[in-house]
């Protein structure tokens, strides 16, 4: 893409973004967000309409300023680019990933992740500036310890199994597993966990390289966690946010349907470290009664 294209991109979204937010409206949300991103903001639209239905004309607007961009040399389709953006709601970085499926069709956001200064990594670059995309193709990375498009399926098999090497401890590996134990029996309910991966074809995983020989790779997942009763109780929706996800009948079951989306740093292959998450947001698209 054209560079002096980018800060254009970015300022297109910033402001469908927050017509989105003040309107309420899941047709703009189309417009500028696509993948992971655009099903959170989808529920969002549901939810906050169900609070403040006929919109939200005083909601804050968001301000992305002092943008870096990462911009990689790629053929063919999709294409992507990386904003590195300062935000008026915290201190931290938020990395604002744009997809652009083929040429007639926009550029939008797909991936949001927020990022402390810190956990900011360099990227590898050529003699222009210009970043490297890791191939999409299906496979292995020879020089990458796990392969991009591979991601979303070895961490929905860890969050199953436990098992495995592929990924560091931490809140969202070996906590999440942890948190999840607590509820999978208790006296009053137990939960069912179904994690399904997400390939290229619908939810692309890109990446770019970094400076050490790794990659930071964003990806994927739907995750469905269903709660049963007790015999003779039935489970109850206090949260307004959730009711407005609500179908069906509340009878013996709930099942929340989540989508996350997650920034993890890929190791290279000649390391023995594992991949890391930096950030993973996590958004509930629907709740179903039974």
């Amino acid at each position: 893409m054209d560079r002096a294209e980018a800060p254009k991109v970015l300022q297109r979204f910033t402001e469908g973004y927050n017509e989105a937010y003040r309107k309420l409206d899941r047709g703009v949300i189309a417009r500028v967000e696509s993948g992971p991103l655009a099903e959170i903001g989808n529920a969002d639209m549901t939810t906050q309409s169900a609070l403040t239905p006929g919109g939200n004309p005083n909601y804050p607007p968001l301000v992305l300023d002092d943008a870096r961009f990462t911009i990689p040399k790629q053929a063919g389709w999709p294409k992507f680019f990386l904003a590195d953006t300062r935000s008026n709601r915290d201190g931290n970085r938020w990395f604002v990933v744009f997809l652009r499926d083929s040429v007639k069709e926009p550029w939008r956001a797909a991936y949001l992740s927020i990022l402390s200064p810190d956990k900011v990594p360099a990227f590898a670059t050529d003699k222009d500036g210009y970043a490297e995309a890791v191939p999409a193709a299906k496979g292995e990375d020879p020089a990458l310890a796990t392969a991009p498009n591979a991601v979303s399926a070895a961490y929905t098999d860890f969050l199953r199994t436990g098992s495995g090497r592929t990924f560091a401890p931490g809140p969202r590996t070996t906590g999440l597993r942890e948190d999840r134990d607590k509820i999978k029996r208790t006296p009053t309910f137990w939960t069912e966990f179904i994690d399904t991966p997400e390939g290229p074809d619908g939810f692309p995983a890109p990446a770019l390289r970094t400076a050490d020989g790794g990659a930071l790779a964003f990806f994927t997942a739907h995750h469905r966690e269903r709660r049963t009763m007790a015999e003779g109780l039935r489970p109850a929706i206090t949260d307004p946010r959730m009711k407005a996800l609500l179908s069906g009948d509340l009878k013996r079951s709930v099942t929340y349907t989540k989508v996350s989306e997650s920034a993890v740093r890929i190791p290279p292959a000649k390391s023995n470290d594992r991949v890391v998450f930096l950030n993973r947001i996590e958004g509930v698209t629907t709740v179903k009664g039974e």
